[in-house]
Formats: structure tokens, sequence, C-alpha cells
């Protein structure tokens, strides 16, 4: 931006209008800007937290807002001060949160004389819960619907010194998916547990799923899978977009004490087999077709080519399909009708099992192209639930909407935010890329929005949020990638200047291990605190602490404990929040066209921040000399068709040969600085 070194005094009516106001808007802009640079002439971050709440509008230019953010902050000392203050909360916000709660009512029992207040004192809260999570985490679950059918013996157990980590709430039993279904609190049989709204019904009201209807949805899953012969334990796939009827599925194969085992339903034939055969399922829900950004995508077909078993198809318009089926599968009207064979067919009494029983199965990338079966006992709900509860301050009466899918860590993670926390799901059956989209956040009120960065990015240079309310919600979530400043602003600035609450975990985790919080002050494209219970340290590669970590994703920790992410490290990289194995692409590209002799798949992040984007560098045989142009055509195709429709080769870079060990071993960190020089160098010839 051209006034990133502009100074907020020396800032004229001039500028107003260059930014897009009217003359008009400008005199008037003006005008309250210098009243409120008088009156916090002192403090950088006040003087911003007037204005993003005082004067600027979710509908004004976005250069407007890029100018009164940079120049307020120009010449600002991330050494000294730590990154630039996007939000700041008001001490009410902090006091009515979760964790402002727990610390007016517990703080001074918890941290004695180091209480403080609830602005002040999370840092020491944090710590604490970290030396004492079997003390924090029942402060936590006595607000969530858990129904325990069995009470642990105690919280941690280190009796066992073979066991150095202990044995969290041995003896526990439950079934998590009837914690979901209870009532408790305010949250009755006629709660809405779930609001959507398909893709195509802009102009119809937001459709209601009550927690009485779900319970009863999701009981006849469980009773007809009982019919058709599954046996706890066994795995039961679902690659479907995460809608209504997946949502009901997971929880009814949850009740009837299977196993979820979901894949995205972005992937191709050849990677659901292998999730298949890897996760054994005996069985595979899913879809005829997928409509989404106004097209139809075949589904079925896909699972058939995987020669997946029994094959349980629901029509995407949850009415009826055409489609021609293999024989010995089953559409979802013939299959919910097995589940009479019972008197009560909406009623199904929950498997309950130890809390380390398994209840799903994700799936995560690794560095050497077969997938890492990950599953999850009933901790991790618990622990998702936890965090949601902690750091996305997610509650009754909330509305939470975070478009993702079964198949990732997200999809679980917003499922239990909201049901063990008594707030309504909110799931849009179609492309989150459009206005759309947003209508639907706007119609259905949400309150806490959960986003991954590209999909900022998309909205923000499309321009499709518009003229939109999003002044209901209250928190923004971002999660999936690294995040820009430019992208938080923008998103910040469309709901009025709420919180972007950065937040990073694994899906072996279960749980958030970077994050923000409602109690903190937040900056764009940043954590503020370590997860609840969470302890880290930052190593060199001589294992001394040092401010940079660089195995896996790469953190830089700055002044006043904020960290940032930089992306992935090592051979597994990030695109669009999909973890990706670099192997995995290598392999395809290498088939790509006879011209190739090896490729190396980087993801490198751009200039100005975000999102990283997939480069392919080639090493071509003798005699081939095919230009960059038409081996990203070749590579593209190949990846798009072999391995994910979503995945996008931004652009390719051929090198005579590869940097490598004297052991031969490819210097990926090396080569992806190299791509990032000539790419970047491209950029800026071109403007």
């Amino acid at each position: 931006m051209e006034e990133e070194g502009l100074s907020i005094d020396l800032v004229t009516k001039q500028h107003l209008l260059k930014a897009g106001l009217s003359p008009p808007e400008a005199d008037v802009f003006f005008d309250q800007l210098r009243v409120i640079l008088f009156e916090t002439l002192q403090s950088k971050p006040r003087t911003w937290q007037r204005i993003s709440q005082e004067l600027l509008q979710p509908e004004q230019p976005f250069p407007l807002h890029q100018l009164m953010y940079y120049s307020t902050y120009r010449d600002w000392d991330t050494t000294t001060l730590g990154p630039p203050l996007g939000w700041i909360p008001t001490p009410e916000i902090a006091r009515q949160s979760n964790l402002g709660r727990l610390l007016e009512r517990k703080g001074q029992d918890i941290l004695g004389e180091k209480y403080r207040s609830p602005t002040e004192s999370l840092p020491e809260l944090q710590r604490w819960s970290a030396e004492y999570p079997e003390k924090y985490f029942p402060l936590v679950w006595n607000t969530q619907s858990l129904v325990f059918h069995q009470q642990p013996r105690c919280f941690l157990d280190t009796s066992n010194e073979a066991d150095p980590g202990g044995v969290w709430v041995p003896g526990a039993s439950l079934n998590v998916a009837e914690s979901c279904l209870t009532t408790k609190g305010s949250k009755n049989d006629s709660s809405i547990a779930i609001l959507y709204r398909n893709e195509g019904e802009d102009g119809s009201p937001v459709s209601k799923v009550t927690l009485s209807q779900l319970r009863a949805n999701a009981s006849r899953v469980a009773n007809a899978l009982d019919a058709l012969g599954f046996k706890r334990g066994d795995a039961i796939a679902i690659d479907m977009p995460m809608n209504v009827h997946a949502v009901t599925v997971y929880l009814g194969i949850i009740l009837a004490g299977c196993i979820a085992a979901c894949i995205p339903d972005s992937f191709v034939a050849n990677e659901i087999a292998v999730r298949i055969r890897i996760s054994k399922s005996k069985a595979i829900f899913t879809q005829d077709i997928i409509r989404r950004g106004g097209k139809e995508l075949p589904l079925y077909s896909r699972v058939v080519e995987a020669r997946a078993p029994l094959v349980i198809v629901i029509p995407s318009d949850g009415k009826s399909s055409c489609l021609r089926l293999r024989g010995g599968d089953m559409v979802w009207r013939e299959f919910v009708t097995r589940a009479e064979h019972v008197s009560r067919p909406d009623e199904y009494k929950a498997v309950v099992q130890s809390i380390d029983s398994h209840t799903n199965i994700l799936f995560s990338s690794g560095t050497t192209g077969e997938p890492k079966a990950i599953p999850w006992t009933q901790h991790a709900p618990l622990r998702c639930a936890a965090d949601a509860w902690a750091h996305l301050d997610a509650r009754e009466g909330d509305i939470i909407c975070w478009p993702t899918n079964l198949g990732w860590v997200v999809g679980h993670l917003v499922l239990y935010a909201a049901f063990l926390n008594g707030a309504t799901l909110a799931l849009f059956n179609g492309s989150p890329l459009d206005q759309e989209f947003g209508k639907f956040v706007q119609d259905a009120n949400i309150s806490i929005l959960g986003t991954v960065p590209s999909l900022v990015k998309t909205w923000k240079t499309s321009g499709c949020m518009a003229n939109l309310d999003w002044s209901r919600i209250r928190i923004f979530s971002s999660t999936g990638e690294s995040s820009s400043v430019d992208d938080d602003l923008w998103l910040s600035a469309r709901g009025g200047y709420k919180p972007v609450l950065e937040c990073c975990g694994g899906t072996e985790l279960g749980s958030m291990y970077l994050a923000g919080s409602l109690v903190q002050p937040q900056a764009f494209a940043t954590f503020s605190t370590l997860g609840m219970t969470i302890k880290a340290f930052i190593l060199d590669y001589s294992s001394n602490s040092y401010p940079l970590r660089r195995h896996g994703d790469i953190f830089q920790r700055f002044h006043g404990a904020f960290y940032k992410a930089y992306g992935r490290s090592d051979d597994t990289m990030n695109l669009g929040g999909i973890k990706a194995s670099a192997v995995e692409i290598e392999q395809i590209c290498n088939k790509a066209h006879d011209s190739v002799q090896e490729t190396a798949a980087v993801a490198v992040q751009p200039p100005g921040g975000g999102p990283d984007e997939l480069l392919i560098a080639a090493v071509l045989k003798p005699g081939f000399n095919l230009s960059t142009k038409e081996l990203q055509k070749f590579f593209h195709s190949s990846v798009v068709s072999n391995l994910n429709p979503l995945f996008k080769v931004k652009a390719v870079v051929v090198f005579p040969e590869f940097p490598r060990t004297p052991s031969n071993k490819l210097l990926r960190r090396v080569l992806r600085v190299e791509c990032a020089k000539i790419v970047n160098s491209k950029q800026r010839s071109r403007l």
C-alpha cells in the first residue's frame, strides 16, 4: 500500500479522498479523526481502537481501513512492543467471556496473590492449567453437557512409573454422541441444534433442526446399523459434504459404538480407496452428487471406483435420486427403514464405553505418501469442546458456523464446540466462496464464524460479501494456514471490527496448542496465548532455546508472548487448509509428461504473507525443452485428476539439477528459497 509510510497525524483530506471517500464524507471523517488523535495522542493502540470502533464502517472502501491501520502504527517497534494490536477487549467483554467468568469466580482461589483481573491474569491461568490440568478440566466440564455413566476414579493417575504421562480420567465411561444430544442448562428438546440452508435456496428461510429431532434421526441411524449387523468397534466411513445428513450419520455411528472413518469429499477415487483400506471400513455413507458453486460433481461414482464396500447413498437434494446403484448398495430411504425392526426406531440406548474407546478416524498426510490414520478416543471430543470453550468462547446461545468437512479436524472441532457447549451448529450446504454463503451468515445470525485464510482472501478479492450485515458476529476465528495482516484486517472490518482469534492445533492432538482469547488484546495474523494446559518449547537445530521453531510448522515468538505462523518447514505442505504430502504430489507429477526426469513440490508463502502456494520444481530429461507454462498445465491437470481437484499449481520452475546433500538427499529448504526468488522476480518484472 502506498500510504504505509504515512504517519496518522499527517493524514489529510486528500488522503481520505484517495482512499475512496466522497468529499462530504472526507470532511466529516477528518474532523472526527482529529478529535480522536487529540484525545489519544500518547497511545497508538488506543488510537486504533477508537478509530476502528467509532469511525470505520464495514462498507467503507478497504483502502481507507488500510490507511488508518498502517498510518496509526507507523514506526511501531515490533521487536520491543510486539505486533501492533488489532483489537482490545473492553473490561466488560473480558469479564463476560468464559475465561473471564472463570477468573472472576475462581481467580483468587487458583492464583492467590498473582490474580489481578481477567484482562491481566490469563498468562498466570494458562501456566496454572498446564501445571494442574487435572484441576482445570473439571472446571470446564462442569459447564458442558457431558454424561458420564461411570465417573472417573480420579482425573490423572500417575501411579504407574512405566507410563510417565499418566492415565487421564481412568475408569470413566460415556458415549460422547449421547452427550451431544442430551439436555442441560437452558438446552432442552425444543432448542435449535442445527440451522442450515442449501445452495440455490437463497430466498428461503433458514431451516431448523431441534435437539429432539436430531436425537431421533441419529437414533434411527444407530438402529439401522444394528439391523444390518454392524457391531461395536466396526469402522464405517463417511465421504460427503458436512451437511445435516452427514452430522446425523456421524452421531448415529458413534451412538451405536461404531467408529466413523471420515474422508474429505474432494478426494479422488484412489485416495478414497486407500483410506477405506487403512481404516478397514465395512460400509460407507456418501451422496449421489455434490452441488457446489452451481455445478454438479460426481461422488457416488468415485466411491464405487474406489471399490468401496456397502455404500449407503444419500440424495444431494435430500429427497430422491435417479442414480442406478451398484448391486448390494442401498439408498438412504431404504437404509433408514431398517430401523423399524424395533418398536421405537427414534430412540436408542447409547453404547457406553470407556473413555479410551475409539469414536472416529481422521487422516493426515505424512511425508512418505501414505496417509496416516489418526484414531480418536473419547478424550479428543472433550478436548475439542474445552478448547472451543476457552479460546473461541463458545457458549449457550451462540450460533457457530465454520465451512469445512468431517474429513478434516475442524469439522469435528466445530461439531463438538457447538453440541457440548450448548450452542447451535450452522451448516451451509454448498460453496462458501460466494455471496450466498455470506447471506446465510447474515440470515442465520451467526455469532462465531470460522474461516480458512485462503477463503478470506477470496472474499476480499472478489468483493462478494459487500452490502451484507455481519454485525451479529462477535468472534471470527481462523486456522489451517498462515494468515496475512491485510486479510485479517479485512475480515475484522466486515463485522465492525470484531476480534479474529487465530488458532493452531493438530489432528493427532485433537487440541489447540496456540490460540487467542477474549481476555487479551489480539494482533492480526498472530496468536496471543498458548492453548490451555499446553506447555511448549521452541528449539533450534541444537535443541537450544530459540525464538523460531523449524520443524513442522514454523513459528516466531514476539514480545508479549505473541506468536506468528509461517507455514510448513518439512516435506508436508498446507494447501488451502489441506495438509498434503510433497512426496505424494511428486509421484503424480513425475508421471505427468514424458519430458519429466524428476520433480519437487514446494509450498511458498507469497511476498505479502498469507496461505502457501504450490510450486513445482522440475528437472527435464535431455533433449526436452518444454516451457514452464506447458509444464504447469500438465502438472496441474495430473494433480487435480489424481489427488485433489482443490489443489492449484501456481507456478513451475525448471532447474538443470536439484540441490542435494552429499548423501543425495534433496535440500528442499534450499530449493524452496530458490523457487521463491525466481517466481517473485518474475512477478515483479510484470509490474
